[in-house]
C-alpha cells in the first residue's frame, strides 16, 4: 500500500519524509511563494471544481460534498490523473498538500483514499 501523507501547504517541507509533494487545491495558496512551497506536482484534474468549491463554501454539507467530489473523480480526465498519481505513489512516499486548516477532514483525505484503493 502506498505511503500517502496529508499536510498543509503552509507547513515547511520535510525533505525525505514528504517524498513527492502534490498540491491538491485548484487555486494557488494565498501569500505562498512557489519556491517556498516545494510543490512537485499540481494535478488540477483531481482537484475539486470551482463550482463544487463555491457550493461547499456557500453552506453545502460535507457528505454531499464528498459524493459530488467522488463523481468528479470518476470523470475520464480525473481517472487518468489518478492512475498517474497511483503509479507515482507506488515508487515512494507522497504528500498531498492543501491550504485547508484540517487536511484530514477535507477533499485531500478523500483523494488519499482513492489513491490508496
Amino acid at each position: 500500500m502506498p505511503e500517502i501523507r496529508l499536510r498543509r501547504v503552509y507547513d515547511p517541507p520535510e525533505p525525505g519524509a514528504d517524498g513527492l509533494r502534490v498540491l491538491v487545491d485548484r487555486l494557488w495558496p494565498r501569500g505562498l511563494a512557489k519556491a517556498a512551497a516545494g510543490v512537485d506536482k499540481w494535478p488540477k484534474a483531481v482537484t475539486p471544481s470551482t463550482e463544487l468549491r463555491k457550493w461547499f463554501h456557500d453552506g453545502g454539507s460535507a457528505d454531499e460534498f464528498r459524493r459530488r467530489y467522488e463523481a468528479e473523480l470518476a470523470e475520464p480526465e480525473a481517472v487518468a490523473e489518478l492512475a498517474r498519481l497511483r503509479g507515482l505513489a507506488g515508487t515512494g512516499p507522497m504528500t498531498l498538500l492543501t491550504a485547508v486548516r484540517d487536511p484530514g477532514s477535507s477533499h485531500a483525505a478523500v483523494l488519499a483514499e482513492h489513491l490508496s484503493a
